[in-house]
């Protein structure tokens, strides 16, 4: 539900876009050490406020969903003067028994707002959010009802929906993949919006769909792109962190041996051109952007202000700009299929096709085709 907290923090997504859609944090974990000028108004002696995050089980270097969030924390505290390890920082969680420790870790240091980055923290954030009161929690993707908890998610499958729609428009051949993390109802709603999407441009398309379990196995994700290119599929759309690392490191092998064979990467979460690099080709033929930077900067911006949006589920999609579908590849995002994917988009925010969901909601939705 958007109230006037949200609105006011509609307009800042709109600002940061348009003043910071061009710059990204650094990627290394120790480059952030120096992202600590500060200007004549605003020093760390001046703001007594401290931001961190826990990951899920991707990790923060997962050039994907976490880094995405890691990145929104740096620009906080890049904006406003702030220390890293005094007034912001993160803790990696390598698999989900490190939630709990990791929360409990940051509460003991006294942080006033902490983020649990992942549907997969719900349960631990909130446990700690219930005996901890006095303390700010946001969770992202997920939902808490909580006074001191801020619920943020997405609306993926409009994103999914507009790549789905340059898959097809791409394919060379009659089926086109899908790698997803963990099932869950969050990555479903990644598969049914491409599928959705693959099929409103040619209900002939097959998807094949592949599940690592995983947000972190690489060689998982490796191993099904292998199977998936190996079986003459063109584009695959991965929605699973790390996982889609493997995806992108065969598709690069794979062009590197044979620079002529169509092989193509749609990566999420964040803009993944640099992961597609292989020599003098690229393989991401777009990325599913969902700006988990400037929800999770946005709400420490609140949080400071003393606007903090505790209780409430924030929702944001494409009328937000919170999604978007990157068009950076220019060799590959052809004006044909940047012109169908507007168009797309145009009759989401219109309100007359409204993406499904669920699988129920997209048997309905392709009956409808």
């Amino acid at each position: 539900m958007k109230n006037k907290h949200w609105l006011i923090l509609a307009l800042l997504f709109a600002a940061v876009l348009t003043l910071g859609a061009c710059g990204t944090a650094d990627e290394d974990d120790t480059a952030t050490d120096d992202a600590t000028e500060t200007d004549e108004d605003t020093t760390e002696d001046t703001i007594d406020f401290s931001v961190a995050m826990v990951t899920d089980e991707g990790g923060v270097d997962d050039r994907s969903f976490n880094q995405s969030a890691w990145e929104g924390i740096q620009a906080f505290g890049a904006e406003h003067g702030l220390e890293r390890g005094t007034h912001y920082n993160y803790a990696q969680s390598d698999d989900a028994a490190d939630y709990m420790p990791n929360l409990n870790n940051l509460l003991q240091q006294d942080y006033n707002l902490i983020f649990g980055v992942g549907f997969e923290l719900r349960e631990a954030v909130e446990q700690v959010a219930s005996a901890n009161q006095d303390t700010h929690f946001s969770i992202i993707d997920e939902v808490i009802e909580a006074d001191n908890v801020a619920s943020v998610t997405f609306a993926e499958e409009q994103g999914s929906f507009l790549v789905g729609v340059a898959a097809a428009l791409k394919a060379e051949s009659d089926e086109v993949g899908f790698v997803g993390g963990i099932s869950s109802p969050l990555i479903k709603r990644f598969e049914v919006g491409y599928v959705a999407g693959v099929k409103s441009v040619n209900p002939d398309l097959d998807v094949r769909i592949n599940y690592a379990e995983s947000f972190s196995d690489e060689q998982m994700g490796r191993s099904f792109a292998n199977s998936m290119y190996g079986d003459g599929i063109d584009v695959i759309y991965h929605a699973s962190g790390a996982v889609g690392n493997g995806v992108f490191t065969e598709a690069r092998n794979r062009i590197e041996n044979n620079p002529d064979q169509p092989v193509w990467v749609i990566g999420v979460d964040r803009d993944q051109y640099e992961e597609g690099q292989q020599g003098d080709h690229n393989v991401t033929l777009t990325s599913m952007v969902k700006r988990v930077d400037v929800a999770v900067q946005e709400i420490s911006e609140m949080a400071l202000s003393g606007e903090f949006p505790g209780g409430e589920h924030i929702i944001l999609g494409l009328e937000d700009e919170a999604i978007a579908v990157a068009d950076t590849n220019s060799d590959a995002y052809t004006d044909e299929i940047r012109e169908a994917v507007e168009e797309w988009k145009q009759r989401i925010l219109d309100g007359e096709v409204v993406v499904p969901q669920t699988d129920e909601e997209l048997e309905d939705y392709l009956d409808s085709l």
